[in-house]
């Protein structure tokens, strides 16, 4: 079985220019109408849609391969279980990990952060350590930390943004020094778009000896990870930002580092050899992946990966680029609009607030017109704190959006100033 099996007419497209009306006829769902109206889907940050290559080669493989996986000595299995490692593998070339032993698959990227809190940070924060967190962080890198806090006593520090929202490095290089075991930090923030210094805050800590976990969760769908380079102790990301299906994230961690931690979960295939008296594990990644996997779910985002290579990452990131451009220049020139997250360096993102009308407000009347966005605080209360707003509204680009769909956006935006008479 070849895993996430491109069609000719794709392969073909590779090095030949970026054709977004191409792109979008692989996406079923953007062809529906919502309320009357062509689906603008502007909310690929919360969850991305999938192309027709994803969604047939997990079909095929429900269809033709599927078994149990790890514990099976028959043909189906053996079938399952090679296609599984070799998601694995795929997944490890993907972020340019050393072997494919680095990767764990999980949930999703929150259980990746809580699995690193939860074993490793179990093991290794107690009183008198300190770790650095960052004000752009989405709650499922607060939130663990401060549970795991609540029992070992350890002190969590907040790194500073600057008014454009990108993060302060100069405070940040204060907060990190000798009590410091841990700096976790998102590589793009998904309320702003803002892409962090990765590469430097891994140098500051791993000069002081901390260790650094990276929430990819939107990174690894805007640019080209790689964690050898980056430097990064622990990488995760969740499949269903990245065109896969929802229910399969991952953990890249240094093979050294999982190695040393011990299981987050017990029972099924993360087991050597169990008695009443003890139970020995399995190495890395199988110690952390208790029970039955996502196996269809690792299946499609192999393919979402395959579906992504043969675009071309460089080709999809300008056109991302070029959308979000035109999109934020539009925006702005629309009085009474206020654009949150200015910085030099940010992906596909524009979160926004209209004076006289509360973000809901705003995403209620755009999705009347057909336009999809977000709005709220997107699992980032402390930094709405920050920026003094409530909620915000965010619009989302993907390799599937175009200028007509930022154009449709600004039209319905006009709509909510004429209700309200802004």
């Amino acid at each position: 079985m070849t895993l996430a099996s491109v069609d000719p007419v794709h392969r073909s497209r590779r090095n030949s220019g970026y054709d977004v009306e191409r792109v979008r006829a692989d996406f079923p769902i953007l062809s529906r109408k919502v309320h009357g109206r062509p689906l603008v889907y502007l909310d690929s940050a919360a969850s991305a849609q999938k192309p027709r290559a994803v969604i047939d080669t997990m079909s095929r493989f429900m269809e033709e391969d599927y078994a149990n996986i790890h514990r099976g000595v028959h043909f189906l299995s053996q079938r399952s279980t090679d296609a599984f490692e070799a998601a694995r593998a795929k997944v490890a070339r993907f972020l340019n990990a050393a072997k494919a032993d680095e990767i764990v698959f999980t949930r999703n990227a929150t259980e990746s952060i809580n699995l690193v809190a939860q074993s490793w940070g179990r093991k290794n924060l107690g009183p008198g350590d300190e770790i650095v967190l960052t004000e752009l962080e989405h709650h499922a890198n607060i939130v663990p930390w401060q549970m795991l806090r609540a029992e070992k006593g350890f002190e969590i520090r907040v790194a500073p943004i600057d008014d454009t929202g990108q993060i302060r490095l100069d405070e940040t290089a204060k907060l990190i020094g000798p009590r410091t075991k841990l700096v976790a930090i998102s590589h793009m923030s998904n309320a702003l778009g803002t892409i962090l210094p990765v590469r430097e805050i891994v140098r500051m800590a791993h000069a002081q000896g901390a260790v650094v976990l990276v929430d990819g969760c939107q990174a690894a769908v805007h640019k080209q990870v790689d964690v050898q380079s980056l430097d990064a102790d622990f990488y995760a990301f969740s499949g269903h930002k990245l065109y896969g299906p929802s229910g399969i994230g991952v953990l890249y961690g240094k093979y050294a580092l999982l190695e040393a931690m011990p299981p987050y979960q017990g029972g099924g295939d993360m087991i050597d050899r169990v008695t009443f008296a003890r139970t020995t594990f399995k190495e890395p990644p199988h110690r952390f992946e208790a029970g039955t996997p996502a196996i269809v779910e690792a299946i499609g985002l192999a393919a979402a990966i395959d579906y992504l290579a043969d675009l071309s990452p460089v080709l999809v990131a300008d056109h991302e680029d070029e959308v979000l451009a035109y999109a934020t220049e539009r925006l702005s020139a629309i009085d009474g609009v206020t654009i949150h997250g200015t910085a030099a360096e940010k992906g596909a993102i524009i979160s926004f607030t209209m004076a006289g009308a509360h973000a809901h407000d705003i995403a209620t009347i755009l999705d009347q017109q057909g336009v999809a966005v977000r709005a709220g605080h997107h699992c980032a209360h402390p930094l709405m704190d920050r920026l003094g707003v409530t909620a915000t509204a965010r619009a989302s680009f993907a390799l599937y959006s175009t200028k007509a769909e930022a154009d449709a956006l600004v039209e319905a935006v006009g709509q909510v100033k004429r209700i309200f008479k802004l």
